[in-house]
């Protein structure tokens, strides 16, 4: 499908890529990994055009579609979120245009045998086949699955785009390339800006799409979930694994470790060849061997490996200063912006030593409640901090309050004390500010490599609660290793604000769990959690989908007990036409899938699957079985939400 030759990228002189080669093949879920720096985004860039190799060539087939996820781009304003989502369907609107003017123009004319005007019904038969053959149905309930498994609310549809967060406008292009349907999907840290609910729907999306995906993510939950094929960049090089990320993890090792030692021997076998080459140098008897060695020596092909290696590396905070134990104490807490209400009467209690996180959907009051807890918003309740609690804080525009006059190294070496000085350079060197990168200034620094420069800075300082908001976000894998093993080794209390799942895991021993203005406490980690709320989330739908249906508020919604008979009597009729039209549409779902599978069966046939129209046809069929199957959803919840009235 795609097809990499001998691909070669400079920068500066230097090579990013030297002549790397392989092929993306349909329905291929590609893993790209590597150092920050390596090359990923720049691959990525290339493969959709935005910036062209220094040699070698990329072959994309003309009719192949690519949508492309950047990690930071220029957002269109002056539209709603609906509105910009539409612009995945513009293909088909415009098309609808195309169709009515034609018939317009038809109307109008009245020369029926001229060859202009066969050409035009021509035209018109060809694109109305076209657009049924692409879908003209209502892809309205498509935009609204997507934008709600990311994250919105339906009272966000008509809102301004410019209202949202640079994190939420990304939102809206991610679901602007997943509802085009693409051949190929860029993925450039797609979970950066999500919370964990829409990364389990991103997940559930990507490993069930056609689409082929090549993914950058510093996610190993989710690459792992995702990809099957994981490619490595590694010094202008690639390493290609037919296998998901935790088994790459397993043969990369082994073969570094294979790297290393033939690294070695080689190191060996050229020192003894110099050492020859000097010691007989001087021998007329020797020059004939003397200059057959150094023949040998000009034609060896170095070995080079990624010698850097820091995994053991072991980042410890200084020892916690004593705190009263209990250093978070809530009660009764709420916080409104205006008339918009975050937090309702909420509490909780977080003992010394226990590390906990925060979750739950974007806005729902996490950040909000970590700002009361550092006294830099008003509120109303009681917060009450422990004897001698000292905060380390990290927010996520914790990059922006660093001097830019210092240099990387003078940052931290600032705030270290102790026998942590001694070790500043590894830990820089952990954090991929090794060697020169050190003595940068922060002011030449990009975001992300404030933000770990930020993060380092922090763990450093003696305190003995830890509030992290998103940590991870500008971290690769390496650094996040480094700095959970910090974490976990941490005596003092830590409060984690996050959406990395992998990350959160063996870490936290209770999780705070913010939706509808109050917070839930759930003992145990990440996955216990994760498990309970697969059980619990269905119910919670249904509720939400019964308030949705009958437009009641909780008081109203009367139970059957309560009813009068005749109101019984009506609801009963509307359970029971529910029930039909469920019965009616899953008749149509299983027709449409009974004439699938023999359409597959045909597409066995080379001749058939060489048939453009056949193939055609086929995707047509899918995409309506895709709309039946999402009417299904839609009314099956609204018939659960019925009979959820009944048993209250």
């Amino acid at each position: 499908m795609i097809s990499v030759e001998q691909l070669t990228v400079e920068f500066g002189g230097s090579p990013l890529f030297d002549e790397i080669s392989f092929l993306v093949n349909p329905k291929d879920k590609i893993a790209l990994v590597g150092k920050n720096g390596a090359g990923k985004t720049t691959l990525l860039r290339i493969f959709s055009g935005k910036q062209a190799p220094t040699k070698g060539k990329v072959t994309i087939p003309r009719d192949l579609t690519i949508g492309y996820l950047p990690q930071h781009m220029i957002h269109n304003e002056g539209t709603t979120v609906m509105q910009e989502a539409e612009k995945a369907f513009e293909h088909i609107t415009g098309l609808q245009a195309e169709i009515e003017q034609m018939n317009i123009d038809l109307a109008e004319r009245t020369d029926y045998d001229s060859e202009d005007y066969h050409l035009l019904l021509e035209r018109l038969t060809h694109s109305n086949e076209h657009l049924q053959i692409i879908g003209n149905g209502n892809f309205y309930g498509e935009i609204e699955k997507t934008l709600l498994g990311l994250g919105f609310m339906r009272t966000d549809f008509e809102r301004q785009c410019s209202e949202f967060s640079g994190g939420w406008r990304m939102r809206i292009e991610l679901a602007k390339i997943l509802l085009q349907r693409p051949d190929v999907l860029l993925l450039d840290e797609p979970t950066n800006h999500l919370d964990i609910e829409s990364i389990q729907w991103l997940e559930n999306f990507l490993t069930t799409t056609n689409s082929a995906i090549l993914l950058v993510s510093h996610d190993r939950a989710f690459i792992d979930a995702v990809t099957t094929r994981t490619i490595e960049i590694s010094l202008g090089k690639i390493y290609d694994y037919n296998v998901h990320y935790s088994k790459y993890v397993e043969l990369r090792k082994e073969r570094h470790e294979q790297q290393v030692r033939a690294y070695e021997n080689q190191q060996k076998l050229i020192q003894e060849t110099e050492d020859f080459i000097d010691r007989f140098r001087s021998k007329a008897t020797k020059a004939i061997q003397v200059q057959s060695r150094i023949k040998h020596l000009d034609k060896i092909e170095r070995i080079e490996v990624d010698l850097e290696d820091n995994s053991r590396l072991s980042l410890k905070f200084p020892p916690a200063p004593r705190s009263g134990s209990i250093p978070v104490e809530i009660e009764h807490l709420s916080k409104a912006y205006g008339d918009h209400l975050i937090l309702d009467n909420i509490g909780m209690i977080i003992n010394r030593g226990e590390k906990v996180a925060f979750v739950g959907k974007n806005g729902e009051g996490k950040s909000t409640l970590v700002k009361c807890i550092m006294d830099q918003i008003e509120y109303a309740g009681i917060m009450k901090l422990g004897h001698n609690v000292k905060i380390g804080y990290f927010a996520q525009n914790q990059a922006s309050l660093l001097d830019e006059n210092k240099t990387v190294f003078e940052t931290i070496d600032y705030v270290a004390v102790g026998d942590i000085r001694t070790k500043i350079r590894d830990i820089l060197g952990a954090f991929m500010f090794g060697g020169e990168a050190s003595d940068k200034k922060v002011k030449v620094l990009s975001g992300g490599e404030r933000s770990r420069l930020a993060m380092i800075r922090l763990l450093l300082e003696p305190v003995n609660l830890l509030i992290l908001d998103e940590p991870t976000n500008h971290l690769d894998m390496q650094s996040k290793d480094v700095l959970k093993e910090a974490i976990k080794a941490f005596d003092g209390t830590v409060i984690l604000v996050s959406h990395d799942r992998e990350f959160l895991n063996g870490l936290v021993t209770k999780v705070y769990e913010f939706g509808n203005k109050r917070v839930r406490e759930h003992l145990g980690g990440i996955y216990e959690f994760l498990q309970y709320k697969k059980m619990d989330s269905l119910r919670e739908l249904e509720v939400a989908t019964s308030l949705k249906t009958t437009s009641e508020s909780p008081e109203k919604a009367v139970s059957e007990n309560k009813m009068s008979y005749e109101a019984r009597k009506e609801h009963n009729r509307k359970v029971r036409k529910a029930e039909k039209a469920v019965e009616e549409i899953e008749k149509e779902v299983s027709g449409l899938e009974a004439e699938l599978a023999e359409i597959e069966k045909l597409l066995e046939l080379p001749a058939n699957a060489a048939d453009n129209n056949f193939i055609l046809s086929y995707q047509k069929k899918q995409r309506e079985l895709d709309q039946k199957i999402y009417e299904w959803e839609i009314l099956n919840e609204d018939l659960e939400a019925l009979k959820v009235l009944l048993t209250d």
